[in-house]
């Protein structure tokens, strides 16, 4: 086997892999399957973790996760998949942050690792056995990971921004006045 074909193979298998834990991380939310609760128990748990509005929250979550890992998968429009399921990442390392890096504290160790894996993926591209090799690579250009990559990243800051706010604003009516 030559080497093209070698790193063709290994991508496969990193998306293959990437991309189905995304995608079954994200439809546990939207669909409440793989022993999941489904979008409105997800909503409510996205309001109390400071992201409103909850359903809304919920919905972009398990999209970005769902939809990048099944389009990471399939290697279609890998840049657009990896940034979103980058940017779906970015909010859940947020979320653990607190608790530390590793895992086993609660730490974000594990969505850190699935958005540098999902982005890593999308600017590599998909390799030859992908749709998006089938389809001459229409969806997987230069100026679409930039586009793809960048409005990920305003959007995902944008989002942490909002839920600091939502806990500060939470967190100071909370304190009584003296």
């Amino acid at each position: 086997m030559s080497l093209t074909h070698r790193k063709d193979l290994g991508l496969l298998v990193l998306r293959l892999g990437v991309g189905g834990v995304l995608f079954a991380h994200g439809a546990q939310k939207l669909f409440g399957w793989f022993g999941g609760h489904g979008l409105t128990a997800t909503a409510a748990a996205m309001e109390q973790m400071g992201f409103k509005p909850g359903r809304r929250s919920a919905l972009a979550a398990g999209l970005g996760e769902a939809g990048g890992g099944l389009l990471l998968a399939l290697g279609f429009a890998t840049p657009v998949a990896g940034a979103a399921a980058a940017g779906a990442m970015a909010g859940a390392v947020a979320v653990h942050y607190p608790a530390g890096f590793f895992a086993q504290s609660g730490g974000y160790e594990y969505p850190l690792f699935l958005g540098y894996s999902a982005a890593g993926l999308g600017v590599a591209g998909p390799g030859r056995y992908s749709l998006d090799h089938t389809t001459c690579h229409v969806l997987d250009r230069p100026w679409v990971a930039g586009l793809a990559f960048s409005a990920s990243a305003l959007a995902g800051t944008a989002v942490i921004r909002r839920r600091r706010e939502h806990q500060l604003a939470a967190a100071s009516s909370a304190v009584p006045d003296d």
